[in-house]
């Protein structure tokens, strides 16, 4: 595949579209001054060929243009047209695509619509470059997903871009975006020959069949390591089962047989019913037995009190009593003066207020507290009698209690037998219930393991056949077979430039790990990065890619047959120039050199190679400017030239 036309189309259809012719088949030049959108070009190409996003900066060419148009054609004649509208935002996926002879050319701007995806256009791309269906499977385990080889990398090997030409530490294009690099050394054997959808299919197969060798390998050794472990876990179960009843006269180094063959027997021992206890009914009675007494106690405690109490007080009101009638009884002594007037004071004689009490009066009122005193004195025996059956009752609710005590403490202690019987009961239904899950899970296991190791053993036989297969194929062998005939090209080319490390007997290859250029040297290795100069790592990116191109060319390898490079002189100027054909100090002869050689490899390809090389320089040699598609340098008038016309930016 190679490319005829790059269309602009303005976003409002008022002006003619922008197009860029290339030649099929040779060096295509596109030289100009800086700032007038060459390297815009790579980025467009490459965004027309599927990419999501066109990656263009944001500047006339991005906020003018409505269409990106790209016109290719293929080996056997046939075209298409591979468009793709100005994305709204970062990225697109809409595209317009057409397929035609070799009269196709470039759409009007009406006819484009809308009618595809970036997928479907990469795919039909692909089928027309003769990249066969098939989708690459990452090796078991590697963290990447599977894709469908296409043209998106077969694209990584056609450009390089003006950061990319002269990098000291990647080699391809997008080489240092994520996943990148990894997909190209996974695809990268495909479009040398190396390997193809059977061998990438073989590949796929050996790595599930490893995977399946890894489990099939676990799995066995995690069922040797549960037969240890069950061993040595059911002897120690014979021992707790001996312990507790389940079992007698076990041997003291039993093999595997007879510890499965005595487990089994612990289970037979029938479950021990619960021991049916009225313990609880019997604690609940004597607990109402003993609220019961101390009740009763209370009460009788209460009553003893109050005869106490009462006893105190009449031994109190009978002294009194006592001592009252024994003062009243020292009257008696007056005689005589028993019956005198009482209204009239003894001593003045004269009349009182409030009469005294005549002597009768008090030996009546002596009588009557005599009587009263002999009546408080016969109560006493009576009271005593009385507190004296109470006291008696109360001694015996005392005994009754001791009684209970005693029963309680009896109760307790069986309690706590009974306890230790059901505890010894609950270890053995534990005991059972642990020997059932150790056989339940231990299963057969000699048939087990025996099965796990033929499962192993045939998983191990799918492993070898594959790896047989594969080392016939033996894909990185071929990969590096067909990078050493690339490096003879890139080691000529590399020393007709006479970059640095090139002379002999120095070789310049590809090194197929790093994905980077190597010298080979006697003395060791050289890495790309350590060849130095930039003039040297420009040099080594062309004729890498050079050598890569040619190869796929003689091969007819489905890889798009063109060649893109940007600022390929940057090396060779003092600094930045807006013309460089006006520098008079740059290394003109070096410069010419190296589009010499990129003329002459597009001519050794005999057309089948098409080298498109946007750049500053403008060489007079006839070769040159033989090559050159268009110049965007201003005319004699003034009017500037570039990718974007200036009446589209007024």
């Amino acid at each position: 595949m190679q490319l005829l036309a790059l269309a602009l189309y303005h976003q409002d259809n008022r002006k003619p579209p922008r197009v860029l012719r290339f030649r099929p088949g040779r060096l295509n030049i596109l030289t100009g001054e800086s700032e007038t959108g060459k390297s815009g070009v790579l980025a467009i190409v490459d965004f027309c060929l599927g990419r999501n996003k066109p990656g263009l900066p944001d500047n006339p060419i991005d906020r003018t243009v409505g269409w990106y148009v790209l016109l290719v054609e293929f080996g056997d004649g046939r075209r298409m047209v591979l468009a793709r509208p100005r994305p709204a935002g970062e990225s697109t996926i809409e595209a317009f695509v057409r397929s035609g002879d070799g009269t196709l050319g470039l759409p009007a701007s009406e006819e484009l619509i809308v009618n595809s995806n970036a997928t479907a256009l990469r795919g039909e791309v692909s089928a027309h470059l003769g990249i066969e269906d098939f989708r690459f499977q990452p090796p078991t385990g590697a963290a990447r997903n599977s894709f469908n080889v296409s043209v998106a990398q077969a694209a990584l090997l056609c450009f390089q871009d003006q950061d990319e030409i002269g990098a000291s530490h990647t080699l391809f294009h997008r080489q240092t975006e994520d996943g990148i690099e990894q997909a190209i050394k996974d695809t990268l054997p495909y479009f040398l020959g190396a390997a193809g959808p059977e061998q990438a299919l073989r590949q796929h197969h050996l790595g599930e069949a490893r995977r399946e060798v890894r489990a099939a390998q676990r799995k066995l050794d995690a069922a040797l390591r549960q037969r240890q472990v069950l061993d040595a876990n059911g002897i120690a179960l014979l021992r707790l089962a001996q312990s507790e009843g389940l079992l007698r006269d076990v041997p003291v180094a039993p093999d595997a047989g007879t510890v499965h063959a005595l487990l089994r027997e612990a289970l037979t021992v029938p479950p021990l019913a619960p021991i049916a206890s009225d313990i609880g009914d019997r604690r609940q009675e004597l607990n109402e037995e003993r609220r019961t007494l101390r009740a009763k106690l209370q009460e009788f405690d209460a009553a003893l009190a109050t005869v106490d109490r009462w006893q105190r007080r009449s031994l109190d009101f009978t002294g009194e009593l006592h001592f009252q009638i024994d003062r009243l009884k020292t009257l008696a002594l007056l005689g005589p003066e028993r019956d005198r007037n009482t209204d009239v004071c003894p001593m003045c004689t004269q009349p009182l207020e409030h009469p005294d009490p005549s002597a009768r009066d008090i030996a009546r009122l002596t009588d009557r507290l005599s009587e009263e005193l002999e009546q408080a004195t016969g109560v006493q025996p009576v009271r005593q009698e009385h507190r004296q059956a109470l006291q008696a009752q109360r001694d015996r609710l005392v005994e009754l209690l001791k009684t209970n005590g005693v029963l309680m403490r009896e109760l307790m202690a069986s309690d706590e037998n009974m306890v230790r019987l059901q505890e010894q009961h609950l270890r053995a239904a534990h005991l059972q219930g642990r020997i059932a899950q150790t056989l339940a899970h231990d299963g057969r296991p000699t048939d087990d393991v025996g099965q796990l190791r033929h499962v192993l053993a045939s998983v191990q036989e799918v492993v070898s056949t594959l790896e047989d297969h594969v080392a016939n194929d033996d894909v990185p062998a071929e990969t590096e077979r067909r990078l050493a005939d690339i490096a003879a090209d890139m080691t000529l080319w590399a020393q007709q430039l006479r970059l640095g490390q090139s002379t002999a007997p120095n070789e310049a290859g590809i090194s197929f790990n790093s994905l980077k250029v190597v010298i080979r040297r006697p003395q060791g290795r050289l890495a790309q990065e350590r060849v130095g100069s930039k003039k040297n790592y420009i040099g080594y990116h062309l004729v890498a890619h050079l050598a890569l191109h040619t190869y796929l060319r003689r091969h007819h390898r489905p890889v798009p047959s063109f060649l893109a490079l940007d600022q390929p002189t940057q090396a060779f100027f003092p600094s930045k120039p807006r013309d460089a054909s006006t520098v008079p100090d740059a290394d003109w002869s070096t410069v010419t050199e190296y589009f010499r050689l990129l003329h002459d490899v597009a001519e050794l390809n005999e057309g089948k190679l098409q080298i498109i090389v946007c750049d500053h320089a403008n060489l007079p040699d006839d070769w040159f400017q033989d090559s050159v598609i268009d110049n965007w340098r201003p005319d004699e008038d003034g009017t500037r030239n570039a990718l974007i016309p200036p009446d589209w930016l007024t």
